[in-house]
């Protein structure tokens, strides 16, 4: 089982399957076109393009011997499918449409495909010309149905079937089928392996048999990182279990495993075959072929493995980093340039392109000659080997501090730090001048100054000159991205990376169009505490040291006039809340789905030992507010990394206005009635003792 669209991936990876002996291939869901398609499913040529691939997988010898199992869009009666298409020496023996469709957080397969409604119904499917001329055939089965070869009978369930309450491997597994496979798309949120595994282990537990999960791995193309985890599980215990981040384009996951081992695990479970004796069976597709040899029986079994989770601070690590290589080759960029300020979010951004430049240096040591091949091509260099992450990393990725009158010396310090620990090709340079110059204009048009607060101006003259420094810092961002390798004498342009957490985006902590707008954030869906366990835990894997200072300092804009050289403006009482109490509102507003009078509900439980109803409701008010007035910079939001289910994502994800009442008149007053009722519950056996 592998990872990675593509038909030459494809290819390799039936290809290494033969090799290590596999009668059976199974790839990931959509793997032909790749399941990040989008609006282009509407086109014909993505359903053209897909057959004509799969001629080509029909055709070629490696192909011959071994049954495939290929995804791709499928037209059938004018209705399109995602579909399994499996096949065996150039014949096709079923095109098995998708039956449940995955319709919420980030997906819309209904948007594309229809379901298949007709269970275990089976239709002529007429072959494209094309496929014709290779097979031979002109119809093949189309519908629910399993394959039964010589010595047993397989099963198909994609990716969004094994997470409904009705999946199918249930019934099928009652009615004798012995091997389930998954082909998946599922995305990578934080520990969502857990439940993934928990899924495909249950399954098999509960109900005897053999099921094998392929899942797409890397970038394709958006905010979603595929992560792998392809695994082997036999009655309940995994036996083979695939990385869930790496650069490699083609992973195969192989075990070999005893048949009977079902049989007589299921043999013994005497409410499931009292189930099974009743069960609607199943069209069976006959196969004239086996998944096991005669002369086997000297062949080691895969034994029971333990499965390796990573730590939240370990994905982090590694998950962002993969996405940003994939999106650096596949962009054909020399390199990526950050604002780093020394606070934690910039810091945390610049540590994954870090953990990346390891990751690329470890696959070169490792023989992964594509991903030499990509290195060499990105620093324009034929005879180049990454070999130290420092030396690659100064040579990809650019950290530029971008000082105002407002800055501090530690903060300079912090980054100057961590740029040279990291290796990273650092620059210092100053604002104030493009500052000046800018407000002078609209001194010198509108015949006033605005004054910071400190100054004796007011809220509105002191939040415009914050902006001012904020936005010029993304003019200048770009501009070094597109001409400091030239400077240098260096080919090619760099990407810009933003920096903006998931708290304060969902709070609108953020100028619009400053440096949060950015080409790419692969720290955009986590939260500023997870972000923080991740700096420490690179503290002790990498030895970042300056990373010490940068945790214990308190975060803050530095957009503000100093204090005796001394940061004067914390982001916390800015913002009027503490990032984990925004990390509590964004999972109820988004996970848990509650409005403003559901969160104060669940809140005044919850902060029962520590706020009053009073205080809760100020605080969930607090936060509604500056939620809704901020809600429309969620439309320009920088593409962000997807880890979190609270993302406030507006581009597909978190679908919600951008324009509110932001006075919430009716819900506020259901909060204000609530806290009365709870107070007056409070008083009155005070009044009682009273009498």
């Amino acid at each position: 089982m592998e990872g990675r669209d593509g038909p030459s991936r494809s290819l390799c990876g039936i290809e290494i399957a033969k090799h290590k002996g596999a009668r059976y291939r199974l790839g990931p869901e959509l793997e032909i076109c790749g399941y990040g398609c989008s609006d282009h499913y509407y086109e014909s040529d993505t359903l053209l393009h897909s057959f004509q691939v799969l001629a080509k997988l029909l055709e070629s010898p490696a192909a011959q011997d071994i049954i495939c199992d290929v995804g791709m869009p499928v037209m059938h009666r004018n209705i399109r499918y995602s579909c399994r298409v499996i096949f065996l020496n150039k014949k096709i023996l079923l095109i098995r449409p998708k039956m449940i469709l995955a319709n919420s957080g980030n997906y819309r397969e209904l948007r594309w495909f229809t379901p298949w409604s007709r269970a275990r119904h089976v239709e002529e499917y007429f072959l494209p010309r094309m496929i014709q001329e290779v097979t031979g055939q002109e119809t093949v089965p189309f519908g629910d149905a399993v394959l039964a070869t010589k010595d047993t009978c397989l099963g198909t369930e994609i990716c969004e079937e094994l997470w409904a309450p009705n999946s199918p491997h249930i019934e099928m597994g009652l009615d004798g089928v012995e091997i389930f496979t998954n082909s998946s798309g599922s995305h990578h949120v934080l520990q969502k392996a857990y439940i993934r595994v928990d899924l495909v282990n249950s399954a098999t537990a509960k109900n005897g048999g053999i099921y094998i999960l392929a899942n797409q791995k890397g970038c394709d193309g958006d905010r979603l990182y595929y992560d792998g985890c392809a695994m082997i599980s036999v009655n309940g215990d995994t036996v083979a279990q695939g990385s869930q981040f790496s650069l490699d384009d083609v992973e195969v996951l192989v075990a070999t495993l005893d048949l009977e081992d079902v049989r007589t695990y299921r043999a013994e479970i005497s409410s499931r075959n009292l189930l099974a004796s009743r069960v609607n069976s199943y069209p069976r597709v006959k196969v004239n072929f086996a998944l096991s040899c005669s002369d086997e029986i000297c062949v080691s079994i895969s034994e029971p493995i333990q499965w390796r989770y990573h730590s939240p601070e370990e994905e982090i690590c590694l998950g962002p980093a993969c996405w940003l290589w994939d999106y650096l080759r596949r962009s054909k960029q020399a390199g990526f340039l950050l604002p780093l300020s020394g606070g934690t979010d910039s810091s945390a951004t610049a540590c994954i392109v870090y953990s990346m430049c390891r990751q690329v240096c470890l696959a070169v040591k490792n023989g992964n000659q594509g991903v030499l091949t990509d290195v060499r091509r990105i620093v324009n260099e034929d005879t180049y080997t990454p070999e130290v992450p420092q030396e690659f990393c100064r040579r990809i990725f650019t950290t530029c501090y971008m000082a105002s009158e407002n800055s501090s010396q530690d903060t300079r310090n912090r980054a100057k730090f961590l740029a040279e620990q990291i290796g990273s090709y650092h620059i210092n340079l100053n604002i104030d001048v493009a500052v000046k110059a800018v407000v002078g204009i609209f001194s010198i048009v509108m015949g006033k100054s605005p004054q910071f607060r400190v100054y004796g101006g007011s809220s509105r003259e002191n939040l415009a000159l914050q902006n001012v420094q904020a936005r010029i810092r993304m003019v200048l961002a770009y501009l070094f991205a597109q001409l400091s390798l030239w400077a240098r004498g260096m080919p090619g342009g760099l990407l810009v990376l933003g920096s903006a957490n998931v708290d304060e985006s969902l709070r609108g902590y953020l100028t619009k169009y400053d440096c949060s707008s950015a080409d790419l954030n692969p720290i955009g869906g986590i939260s500023k505490t997870d972000l923080k366990n991740f700096l420490q835990c690179c503290i002790e894997n990498f030895q970042l040291t300056s990373l010490r200072s940068i945790l214990s300092a308190p975060p803050t804009a530095e957009l503000e006039p100093l204090a005796d050289g001394q940061v004067s403006q914390i982001d916390e009482m800015d913002m009027g809340m503490t990032y984990a109490e925004l990390s509590i509102y964004g999972k109820l507003r988004k996970v848990a789905k509650a409005g403003p009078y559901s969160m104060f509900c669940k809140l005044i439980n919850m902060w029962k030992e520590i706020c009053s109803p009073r205080e809760v409701a100020s605080k969930v008010k607090h936060f509604f507010r500056m939620y809704s007035v901020n809600r429309h910079k969620m439309t320009t939001l920088t593409p962000a990394y997807h880890a979190e289910n609270y993302s406030p994502d507006d581009n597909r994800f978190d679908l919600r206005p951008f324009l509110y009442n932001s006075a919430w008149t009716w819900q506020f007053r259901c909060i204000d009635k609530q806290v009365s009722k709870l107070e007056s519950k409070e008083a009155k056996p005070l009044c009682e003792d009273v009498d």
